[in-house]
């Protein structure tokens, strides 16, 4: 896109292909609620997408977007009103279905990996939204995730640091089951105990709990637990994730999911995701 100046978290056309029709179906449906009438946007919806993008890739405050971007009030509006109306969602499930399909799988998982990570929080996170999860020493807020065997996102729940994963892992398969009716095997650590295989088991999925062996000394890499893992290292490229800066927890899942559609996209289009030491 001519007359503006590129930074590396900009969409690509191929990317933006892969996104905007997802983008302009919502335009459609908001109009056809008789939503957004009346003079056109004055911004675009790519250029609005990579604003967002850029906030999420380098982790700045939104009212420090550089002024070649739209207005941050009006980029924000925007984030909120994707993340309200199921956009981010959308992406999510397009662009999952399509690496499967490239990488010969089926297009919904059958098996699922479960796993936890706890995260400080900002300033301006409400002392309400926070606690301290007293096994990692970490006061701030957890973040709950459910990947496929390829390590691609299929929910989020993000709490108090402690929340305990018993009760993630339970909400996170209920999600799961309700989204994703296919799966039936899921592989967790020891912190998802017998009320997470209970509850799994009302649904239909087998939990099993993928345990480190107590002899092993350092590093070892786990049994399907390294799937989640690199999912939660794919994440931290996104330097927005290296803290919990949103007031709400559900603009912080909005962020979890734009990194995610940020690094399938660069998957499926053969792009690289540069890290900061690349740059």
């Amino acid at each position: 896109m001519p007359g503006h100046r590129r930074y590396p978290s900009d969409l690509s056309d191929a990317r933006w292909s892969l996104i905007e029709p997802i983008l302009t179906a919502w335009r459609t449906e908001r109009r056809g609620r008789g939503l957004d009438i009346g003079r056109p946007p004055e911004h675009s919806r790519r250029r609005i997408l990579d604003a967002i993008l850029y906030v999420d890739r380098t982790g700045i405050p939104w009212r420090y977007l550089p002024h070649d971007f739209a207005p941050w009030e009006t980029v924000y509006g925007y984030f909120a009103a994707w993340q309200k109306d199921g956009v981010f969602d959308q992406l999510n499930g397009v662009l999952r279905r399509q690496v499967r399909q490239r990488e010969r799988r089926r297009h919904e998982p059958s098996a699922c990996v479960l796993d936890s990570q706890s995260v400080k929080t900002s300033a301006n996170v409400p002392a309400t939204g926070q606690g301290i999860d007293a096994g990692k020493k970490i006061a701030g807020r957890k973040r709950h995730i459910a990947v496929d065997t390829l390590g691609l996102l299929l929910a989020v729940w993000v709490t108090a640091a402690s929340v305990s994963d018993n009760a993630g892992g339970i909400h996170l398969l209920s999600r799961v089951a309700e989204r994703h009716p296919a799966v039936t095997k899921a592989w967790a650590d020891t912190g998802y105990r017998t009320k997470v295989i209970d509850h799994g088991a009302i649904h239909g999925i087998d939990v099993e709990v993928v345990r480190r062996d107590p002899d092993t000394k350092g590093f070892k890499v786990l049994p399907r637990r390294w799937t989640v893992e690199r999912s939660f290292g794919w994440l931290m490229h996104h330097r927005r994730l290296a803290r919990d800066y949103e007031t709400h927890p559900h603009r912080s899942e909005a962020m979890i999911k734009l990194a995610m559609v940020d690094l399938i996209s660069r998957r499926l289009t053969g792009e690289s995701t540069p890290n900061w030491r690349d740059t």
